[in-house]
């Protein structure tokens, strides 16, 4: 039975020139579980706002979006019937305390204590939420606030779950483990799913229909099977579908036998691997590369003077507080990309902020480039020195459009070169645009500063594939000027494909480094898709490209 009817939705925002949805219309049907994908910008956001009228943005609308079990406009009963779950895990959070957040909805709608107590004590026996359910909501983790506010819109009990880009600042880990958790409401209870996303790798293979979005239109809705097969490798998304079927499809267009399953999931791309392996007469796997051509090497520095240099140190946010970062000891030398990877609250926004000089240890000294940070004057190391990109990029936002942002730079010159194009949103508010057009635009605010030492926190958040390629190009066009650069990142395929040296932070320590060629291989959680798909089988890789092939 169908319980979402959206009917040619137009909408242009209020300050806006063109429509940003464009004669929309879909059904979905109860218990479905919806994945909606698209590159950045596409519109995904705003569709899903639309959904739910408190968070409707302001502009001019054409069309309907109707509760079809009972034929009625969404403006008219959505409240609590449609559940939704933001990008940005403390955007969400409205109260101080885990048991607090859950009791927050219910509270606001009336609901009796008694009635309360047994729904509070039902949701946090569900979601696992007892042994912090006392805490400060500001003690938890990135994934475990991400899981309080599915758990608090879960408790009111609604009929279709909204997820915009929940993982988007979850690390690989804890975003599995909260897909599985939405995965399972939706099989325990019937409930219906939409989800927008940007990882497809556990989402495409188990979900019941697929939506792709292109400039405000819907280009492909249904199975996912045979969505996917539409959708070409010059596509934004291509390289955000599952790794598997990425490699079934660079095979079939290198001419292999095609008599083979179409793999999606992990576990039917290595029985795909090996049975292509079994029958290759070559001793190669075509399709699968390591995502860096052969002239493409990752250079190594030419020199080895230290950029960055953290040597015993120590910090705690209080007295009475567990030291988040411990012992830490790290060299970055210059020239060179360096991603430091993480569990959420496995301190590594800390070390950043700390190497910004926004923190200091109680222990231990950092220095930039051989000198003490307490030794930059005058905010010196900030004056074509070190540049930060924080992880919530709404805070270097300070004009009304895009256009005055970058004006108000100077050395806008610089953005001539920069890799995005931002005319698309030139003349939109910050706050209007999605949250990966935000990133880039602070992308190049930091840009346009030229600094000697880059420090970026989740820079691809909200990215989709393609753009995250083209960050990483950007990355390299930086060394090559000789930036050096950091980033903070969840994204273990960007790390694989462009960095020199990659750590594992646990924590408050780096306690591994390495060359993603040995870190990863070495990995198995903390890895790329491909090696998983051929550990074991052949000679492991570490991207899925379509310029070399391996050897076995």
């Amino acid at each position: 039975m169908e319980i979402l009817d959206v009917r040619n939705l137009t909408f242009k925002y209020s300050n806006g020139t063109a429509p940003v949805l464009n004669d929309i219309s879909f059904t979905v049907e109860e218990g479905d579980f919806v994945v909606l994908c698209g590159s950045t910008g596409s519109g995904k956001s705003t569709l899903l706002r639309m959904l739910k009228k408190e968070l409707t943005p302001l502009g001019e609308k054409t069309g309907e979006v109707y509760l079809t079990d009972k034929k009625i406009p969404i403006e008219e009963d959505g409240n609590t019937r449609i559940g939704f779950v933001m990008q940005n895990p403390k955007e969400q959070i409205v109260t101080d305390k885990v048991w607090h957040e859950l009791a927050f909805g219910l509270e606001n709608i009336g609901t009796p204590r008694n009635v309360m107590a047994a729904k509070i004590a039902e949701i946090s026996g569900y979601f696992g939420i007892e042994d912090w359910f006392d805490k400060s909501v500001n003690e938890l983790s990135g994934g475990q606030m991400q899981l309080l506010n599915l758990a608090s819109v879960m408790v009111m009990n609604p009929d279709i779950l909204i997820l915009d880009e929940p993982s988007a600042q979850l690390d690989p880990v804890s975003a599995a483990g909260f897909f599985s958790t939405v995965q399972k409401l939706n099989a325990d209870f019937a409930l219906t799913v939409i989800i927008a996303e940007h990882r497809l790798e556990e989402l495409v293979p188990v979900c019941s229909k697929l939506m792709v979005m292109e400039d405000g239109r819907i280009k492909g809705y249904g199975k996912p099977e045979n969505v996917i097969a539409g959708i070409g490798e010059d596509s934004g998304i291509f390289d955000a579908l599952p790794a598997a079927y990425r490699l079934y499809r660079n095979y079939v267009r290198y001419g292999e036998n095609t008599d083979k399953i179409c793999p999606l999931t992990i576990r039917e791309g290595r029985e795909f691997v090996k049975k292509a392996v079994n029958e290759s007469s070559t001793g190669k796997l075509f399709p699968v590369s390591a995502g860096k051509s052969m002239e493409d090497e990752i250079e190594k520095p030419a020199k080895r003077e230290v950029a960055l240099e953290f040597n015993d140190v120590y910090f705690r946010f209080s007295k009475d507080s567990e030291d988040v970062i411990r012992n830490l000891k790290l060299k970055i030398y210059t020239g060179e990309i360096f991603c430091i990877l993480g569990g959420n609250g496995s301190g590594k926004t800390t070390a950043l902020n700390i190497a910004a000089g926004l923190l200091k240890p109680y222990s231990g000294s950092v220095k930039v480039f051989g000198k003490k940070l307490k030794e930059y004057k005058n905010q010196s190391l900030y004056n074509k020195c070190l540049s930060m990109l924080p992880q919530d990029v709404q805070t270097v936002f300070l004009h009304n459009t895009v256009r005055e942002e970058l004006e108000s730079m100077k050395g806008l010159d610089k953005l001539e070169s920069f890799p995005y194009k931002l005319d698309k949103f030139l003349d939109k508010h910050p706050y209007d645009i999605s949250g990966g057009e935000q990133q880039i635009v602070a992308l190049a605010k930091a840009y346009a500063t030229e600094p000697k030492l880059l420090l970026a926190d989740e820079p691809t958040k909200g990215l989709d594939a393609k753009r995250k390629k083209e960050f990483a190009a950007m990355l390299k066009l930086l060394k090559k000027q000789g930036i050096t650069c950091v980033v903070v990142t969840h994204d273990v395929e960007l790390a694989a494909l462009c960095s020199d040296r990659c750590s594992l932070f646990f924590r408050g320590e780096a306690v591994s480094v390495g060359e993603p060629e040995d870190f990863f291989v070495n990995n198995n959680y903390y890895t790329t898709l491909a090696v998983r798909l051929t550990r074991g089988i052949c000679e492991p890789v570490l991207t899925i490209g379509h310029d070399q092939s391996i050897s076995v």
